[in-house]
């Protein structure tokens, strides 16, 4: 059996669903049937497909769901490129300076993320992700490299006791040194199935706080820290105060998005750049050598 800790990030989902995107190229109706028959497990008993699930529940799952998993042979110099960004490694913990444009895990448009390609080139199906980072947003990731390290660590983010900081470059000039912005979120899905997350009185409260790093050309680098952690919340909080992340494609402007590729700018500039968390280790990893170039050219 596998064991499979669910991080806060999953939680309000239903078992089915979340089976069905992390198991993708299984059958659905083969998920449905070992879940009636008792071969999926939370927290060692039985549910039904409408369970839904719950930060740190552990899933059980059979043998074979594993094993269809590890069927993928990923790349070698793809898992070579992923080690080489580990930055620290402890008994507990891997903590990546992740690069942009790579997946944390795989999904219905990705075969293969960071997770599977550790778990593949340690040989060790047990490392799990403590938190998410989006695909094409860089910096600091933590993995769990035990259940009871992954459960502690989920725990110290669902607790909001990790003092999160990012980095990003954001259109226009932020008029002020530092500015809170409290926007609540919501999540929403289209017909075509792309899920977007918009600014809603109703939603889950969002902190973020926008401090000014370097004013630039059209654009200001910022710091952000964020005391929650809802999906988008930078992208999101940035656009809505007028401010969108350079290169963003779901959030921001397109005429801008182009005028910045003009000049070289060709990513989306988000970086998570430090993690301290409440047991005393904090990791800090700056933008790389490419993000402070392209910043360069904005003043040429």
């Amino acid at each position: 059996m596998t064991r499979v800790c669910v991080n806060s990030d999953a939680a309000g989902q239903r078992i089915d669903n979340y089976l069905r995107k992390m198991l993708h190229d299984i059958p659905h109706g083969h998920i449905y049937r070992i879940i009636r028959t008792g071969q999926v497990r939370v927290n060692g008993k039985r549910i039904k497909p409408t369970y839904r699930l719950v930060a740190m529940d552990e899933l059980r799952l059979p043998p074979m769901l594993r094993n269809t998993e590890q069927t993928q042979q990923i790349p070698d110099d793809f898992c070579q490129r992923l080690e080489g960004a580990v930055v620290h490694d402890d008994d507990d913990l891997l903590v990546l300076n992740k690069p942009a444009g790579i997946a944390v895990h795989r999904g219905s448009n990705v075969a293969f993320g960071v997770i599977e390609s550790l778990r593949q080139s340690r040989d060790n199906p047990r490392l799990e992700l403590i938190h998410r980072l989006d695909k094409e947003t860089s910096g600091c990731l933590l993995i769990g490299k035990t259940l009871k390290s992954t459960r502690i660590y989920q725990d110290m983010f669902r607790q909001r006791g990790v003092k999160k900081h990012y980095r990003a470059l954001i259109c226009g000039r932020w008029q002020v040194d530092r500015e809170r912005v409290t926007l609540s979120l919501s999540k929403h899905r289209s017909e075509q199935g792309e899920q977007r997350v918009v600014s809603d009185r109703e939603g889950r409260t969002a902190e973020s706080f926008f401090s000014t790093l370097q004013g630039l050309v059209g654009a200001t680098e910022v710091d952000v820290e964020i005391t929650t952690g809802r999906m988008h919340q930078i992208r999101v909080h940035a656009a809505q105060m007028q401010h969108a992340v350079v290169g963003d494609r779901k959030y921001g402007n397109r005429d801008k998005n182009a005028e910045f590729r003009r000049k070289g700018l060709a990513r989306l500039y988000l970086h998570a750049e430090s993690l301290h968390l409440p047991d005393g280790k904090h990791f800090v990893q700056p933008p790389d050598k490419q993000w402070v170039e392209d910043l360069g050219n904005l003043n040429r």
